[in-house]
């Protein structure tokens, strides 16, 4: 992966600019010009990466400048064993698993002030996951290309596969990243996190094991923007909208799920969904204007309430839809309203 550095030597003709290794050579001489050119191509990725792993947009900002500010730091002890990629991965890496260490001294998050239906599903800990803006997915660059990789890059952003990675423990979380997702080998890997081959291999057993457990089966979604999920975008936006709760409830799968980060509480199945939406979130002809946007390489919404007696609607957090084929398999909902500039949506 990290390549053999000589290998453009024949193209240095048509080269334009220094190459990695000679701006490397000026940032260890303290040019930090040099050294943002040649960090600059992987922080969307790195951005991607540290939001994989720990569920947060601004967290995951956060941990990038620090990846970076450390990597400046570093440069002169960076001996290029490794490529720059790889080597700016072992420290975000690094500090994403400091950061997990701190979220248990992070304050639970506060219970919902409505009364909510009995759910089916109750998680021990709070999920800790906001929702990714697409258009941050539009530059980066898959290193992976190929039938072998095991998530493609919208799959391993989705909701629910992040929702899985966060019910693993951390270093089983990084290895399933970086091998399954990233394709780093298991000796890069095991660099990476101070560990061994055989504990790598050990780590991302169990982990694909509680991943595979986690995700349900289900039919493959429709591209996004295609007619087919348009259809479905559009007939659920129609029904949301008119508060027409048997038309939503006829358009989900069997194992439909409903969440809503970070609270624990969770509804499955087409009845529980249903009873949810007709009792909380369409209740007393409440009427919702929806606004559509893209979050973690599926349809959203920015929600807007309009209460009974108003004309004006106000911001009420986000909707994610995971599609199956041509139905619903997972509403995710963020209670939120500060993650909707992120989508260029009204707060």
């Amino acid at each position: 992966m990290s390549g053999n550095p000589r290998a453009a030597d024949t193209t240095a003709s048509s080269q334009v600019g220094p190459s990695e290794q000679e701006l490397v050579a000026s940032a260890r001489a303290g040019d930090g010009e040099a050294f943002r050119a040649v960090v600059e191509p992987y922080r969307r990725e790195l951005h991607v990466h540290c939001y994989r792993m720990l569920g947060s947009v601004h967290d995951a900002e956060d941990v990038v400048q620090e990846t970076l500010l450390a990597a400046w730091r570093g440069i002169g002890g960076y001996e290029e064993r490794a490529s720059v990629r790889t080597w700016l991965y072992r420290i975000a890496t690094n500090r994403c698993l400091n950061a997990l260490r701190a979220v248990s001294r992070r304050v639970p998050a506060d219970q919902p002030e409505l009364a909510f239906p009995e759910p089916s599903h109750h998680r021990a800990e709070p999920l800790r996951l906001e929702p990714y803006p697409d258009v941050l997915l539009d530059d980066v660059v898959d290193h992976g290309p190929g039938p072998e990789a095991r998530y493609e890059l919208r799959e391993s952003v989705s909701l629910a596969f992040l929702a899985a990675l966060q019910g693993l423990p951390a270093q089983q979380r990084a290895v399933l990243v970086l091998r399954d997702v990233l394709l780093f080998r298991a000796a890069e890997v095991a660099d990476m996190l101070g560990t061994t081959e055989n504990g790598v291999t050990s780590a991302l057993k169990r982990a694909r094991a509680a991943v595979a457990g986690d995700l349900p089966g289900r039919d493959r979604a429709p591209l996004p923007g295609s007619p087919r999920e348009r259809q479905v975008v559009a007939d659920f936006t129609r029904a949301f909208q008119a508060g027409d709760v048997a038309a939503i409830v006829a358009m989900l799968t069997d194992d439909v799920r409903l969440s809503m980060p970070p609270l624990p509480q969770e509804y499955h199945g087409p009845d529980a969904v249903g009873h949810f939406l007709a009792s909380v979130a369409l209740r007393e002809d409440r009427r919702h204007v929806l606004v559509p946007t893209r979050a973690n390489g599926q349809p959203a919404y920015g929600l807007y309430v309009r209460e009974p007696g108003t004309s004006v609607p106000h911001p009420h957090g986000m909707l994610v839809l995971t599609l199956a084929g041509d139905r619903i398999a997972a509403l995710t909902r963020f209670h939120d309203n500060a993650l909707l500039p992120a989508f260029g949506l009204d707060a």
